[in-house]
């Protein structure tokens, strides 16, 4: 069933272990993304990044996400991923979306908090739960959602204890060494400014670039205080070059093709969430 995500963190924040976001954008992501939360019986963030609007809008995805919440025992949050502008987040709200991420990441830091804290008002009043982002991230091999003009900029902890009280989020992003998209050599993870930010602020926090990263690194960033996990790029190339494979073997129905889809994404999110579910 759908629900916000602020209660399905909280859980996962106070027992460590981390709910994983994943990137979905037509039938076939979304379906093998709850299906893979109903076989484990972990719930799931079926998160809709802005930048692909193009391929679902607003009102098909919640009208997708309800229809196949309504087939499973599993708690499923519709989030909005990675959205600068206010307009969007305010028409998700209001299309049924659970959570929303703003990312004024890029703003001057009064303006994200000016900008975040009407969001948290909005979004709050509306039952619904607001994730933010503070510091910004690098994009590594075949990122779909950052550029190379990027720069990694680490999220400063007691920056990051003023922003949350002064905006209410829900949820913050964090950067501390992953990338947006698969990483080009071994990343450094910043365990320690993760340490200092979780013994300053008191919300779940979030890791982006989740793709590729090291299991170690995984539990490593669970245990000091990471509760939601973002992965996109290595569902889709997964699914890619599985489905490359198979016409290059088979020319299969359209139909079949698509269900072959399904169980390719549903074989990535399964990973993971064995990944982060181990506590």
């Amino acid at each position: 069933m759908l629900v916000n995500f602020g209660d399905i963190l909280k859980v996962a924040y106070r027992n460590n272990y981390a709910v994983g976001a994943f990137n979905g954008y037509n039938y076939e992501t979304f379906k093998g993304i709850i299906d893979a939360g109903s076989e484990t019986g972990m719930p799931v963030i079926l998160a809709l990044g802005a930048k692909y609007l193009k391929n679902m809008p607003l009102s098909t995805a919640y009208a997708l996400a309800k229809s196949m919440g309504e087939e499973s025992e599993t708690l499923i949050c519709l989030h909005l991923d990675h959205c600068s502008d206010l307009d969007t987040v305010f028409r998700a709200i209001r299309a049924g979306f659970g959570s929303v991420m703003y990312d004024g990441s890029a703003l001057p830091y009064a303006e994200n908090v000016r900008n975040t804290k009407l969001v948290c008002q909005i979004a709050h009043a509306c039952g619904v739960s607001v994730e933010a982002e503070l510091g910004s991230l690098a994009a590594g091999d075949r990122s779909h959602e950052g550029t190379a003009a990027d720069v990694e900029a680490y999220t400063e902890p007691a920056l990051a204890k003023q922003f949350v009280e002064a905006t209410g989020v829900d949820a913050l992003a964090v950067s501390i060494g992953t990338v947006h998209g698969l990483y080009k050599a071994e990343p450094n993870i910043r365990f320690d400014i993760l340490k200092s930010i979780n013994k300053l602020v008191s919300v779940p926090l979030v890791l982006h670039g989740g793709s590729g990263l090291a299991e170690k690194d995984i539990l490593g960033c669970i245990a000091r205080g990471i509760a939601k996990i973002n992965v996109n790029t290595e569902i889709s190339v997964y699914a890619v070059e599985k489905t490359t494979k198979l016409l290059a073997a088979d020319q299969p129905h359209f139909s079949e093709l698509s269900l072959n889809q399904v169980d390719y994404v549903k074989e990535i999110v399964k990973k993971y969430i064995a990944f982060f579910s181990r506590q």
